[in-house]
């Protein structure tokens, strides 16, 4: 599957500053690591993000997201935020920021 490449550009262009991130081809898409934890990525045109087990409910209640499922088991822990909810910098900003932030809170690998 390829991923939209617009999409990913603008996440590096946002975490292009960050320490630690790095970038890796992962699920037909890319993912964005901190210290080698993932915490978002790009699959098709939407943003895979890593909220965790705890944020899962709060981050299903926000615009535009769906559980993460891949193979038809739902991955608690991680949405898919679609992206036309993802225009505006600051959303997607947003998403980026707590996706990053809980990979950040995680030993690194």
């Amino acid at each position: 599957m390829a991923y939209d490449e617009g999409l990913a550009q603008r996440v590096r262009e946002r975490l292009a500053a960050e320490r630690g991130v790095t970038e890796k081809r992962m699920f037909g898409g890319i993912a964005f690591l901190v210290h080698g934890n993932m915490g978002v990525g790009v699959s098709g045109g939407d943003l895979m993000v890593r909220v965790g087990p705890d944020g899962t409910d709060a981050a299903l209640a926000r615009p535009g997201t769906l559980i993460f499922d891949m193979t038809g088991r739902p991955m608690r822990g991680w949405v898919l935020v679609a992206g036309d909810v993802l225009t505006e910098d600051e959303v997607l900003g947003a998403w980026i920021g707590e996706g990053c932030a809980f990979a950040a809170s995680l030993p690194p690998k």
